[in-house]
């Protein structure tokens, strides 16, 4: 009787821990190619994927900036317009966003339900100085940026029925860092009309930690009914991505005519260094049977980082009224991780090169201002900015389609400017590559704050 009794409680546990692995074979919040070692994971980037400036200003007008690029944050969007800057500046710009995820599961409703987060940042900072050498106007700006935030917050239950038992799982997870960059830019004059610059960004722990962790935790309570036994266990994954690299943004600015202005810019690929320290504990209590573990590792990774290109547009009407538009893309499909073995894996999709199906991004991003003021005697000036935009993020199988619009104003007194801007930024039915066997979907609303100010030398 007592061999029985000990049989059936291993046979519960082993139970347990095939229904721990099936689960998170198929969940996002706890996958790991291989939960022993750490393994690669999926890379979650909630804000958009792509890589874009930063700014007030930009944002106010849709983030179409490519061909105005007339302040600091130029470094960011087209270095080549830089060189419309004819005094020393600094500029630093705050941002606040609140994103709501309205997560729907098909399989399991209990799990669906509205999760929030928020943050603040220092979004850039630049000093800017313009000088001219050999009859030529040229322009140096040292510049921060932060450029991708990983925060994201959920907590769920997931009821689990047989005949036999019910469980029910409680999981949370939390997700949070950032990656920015420091940049050194160069803008020269090359033609009464053309210029050129470039911006050297070095993607270090120098000023802020370069780096993002996961905290994944799921408990199981279980009940077999025909045993009339209840066990609990408990597993949590601990993952840190430390990450640095370097990289260039190079750009043109080309005034057509006094109306016209053509701008392009190409931001390179490029490899980083990656540092994955991964942690893991699990936990079995069971009446008359009790397990504990713990896996510790650090693995040395590569990610490849993709190029984006995109080309702008701007015509002025009047002193007052400019109208902008920007088309840019990033080839997702490049967008790799390599581990210490040599395996590659898309860090979206979280499956081998040769098995994913993520495609490059188009952004469409299209923007006004018009300018208050009184040319005479005015000693200010009142911008009023709108911009729309489509803003893809890469999936597997086709981008996920986030669009968005954004408000913007400000004003300019003597040596000091103060922009201020919202964006709303939206999903519908997104996100289903996440958790296809949950037939998991997810609506997502995205409010952001950005504020500006520039002091003129």
């Amino acid at each position: 009787m007592i061999h029985q009794n000990i049989f059936k409680k291993s046979l519960f546990f082993l139970i347990c821990l095939s229904a721990l692995g099936a689960f998170i074979s198929d969940t996002a919040i706890a996958q790991t190619s291989d939960t022993a070692t750490g393994g690669v994971q999926r890379l979650e980037i909630p804000s958009t994927f792509n890589p874009v400036g930063s700014g007030a200003r930009a944002l106010g007008m849709g983030s179409a900036f490519i061909a105005v690029a007339d302040d600091a944050t130029a470094a960011s969007w087209n270095p080549g317009g830089l060189i419309q800057l004819g005094r020393p500046e600094v500029s630093v710009v705050g941002a606040f966003f609140h994103r709501t995820e309205e997560n729907e599961f098909g399989t399991n409703t209990e799990a669906s339900g509205e999760q929030r987060v928020d943050a603040e940042n220092i979004n850039y900072f630049s000093a800017s100085y313009p000088f001219a050498l050999f009859n030529r106007n040229m322009i140096l700006s040292l510049n921060y940026q932060h450029l991708f935030d990983f925060t994201r917050e959920w907590n769920f239950p997931i009821i689990e029925r047989s005949t036999r038992t019910s469980a029910i799982w409680d999981f949370r997870y939390k997700q949070s860092g950032s990656l920015s960059a420091l940049g050194l830019a160069y803008c020269i004059q090359m033609t009464p009309r053309v210029s050129f610059g470039f911006t050297l960004n070095f993607w270090e722990d120098w000023l802020k930690d370069n780096s993002w962790e996961q905290n994944r935790y799921r408990k199981i309570t279980t009940i077999d009914h025909l045993e009339n036994v209840m066990s609990t266990d408990e597993y949590s994954i601990w993952s840190k991505y430390s990450f640095s690299g370097f990289n260039a943004n190079l750009g043109v600015l080309w005034n057509i005519n006094e109306k016209l202005t053509l701008g392009a810019v190409f931001k390179t690929p490029f490899t980083a260094d990656l540092k994955h320290e991964f942690a893991s504990e699990y936990s079995l209590i069971d009446p008359g049977l009790s397990y504990d573990s713990s896996v510790s590792s650090t693995e040395d990774q590569k990610l490849d980082m993709p190029m984006s290109y995109g080309i702008g547009v701007a015509y002025r009407f009047s002193d007052r009224l400019t109208v902008s538009a920007d088309i840019c893309r990033t080839e997702w499909q490049d967008f790799l991780i390599e581990d210490s073995e040599g395996n590659k894996t898309c860090p979206i999709s979280d499956r081998p090169v040769e098995e994913s199906d993520v495609h490059a991004t188009h952004q469409v991003r299209i923007g006004a201002e018009y300018l208050f003021f009184d040319p005479a005697r005015s000693k200010y000036v009142i911008p009023l900015r709108c911009g729309v935009f489509y803003d893809p993020a890469p999936a597997e199988g086709s981008p996920d389609n986030f669009y968005g619009f954004s408000l913007g104003s400000g004003i300019a007194v003597g040596k000091f400017v103060l922009d201020i801007a919202y964006q709303y930024r939206f999903g519908k039915d997104v996100g289903t590559y996440i958790l296809q066997n949950r037939e998991f979907s997810q609506d997502v609303r995205e409010h952001a704050l950005y504020s500006s100010v520039i002091i003129h030398f």
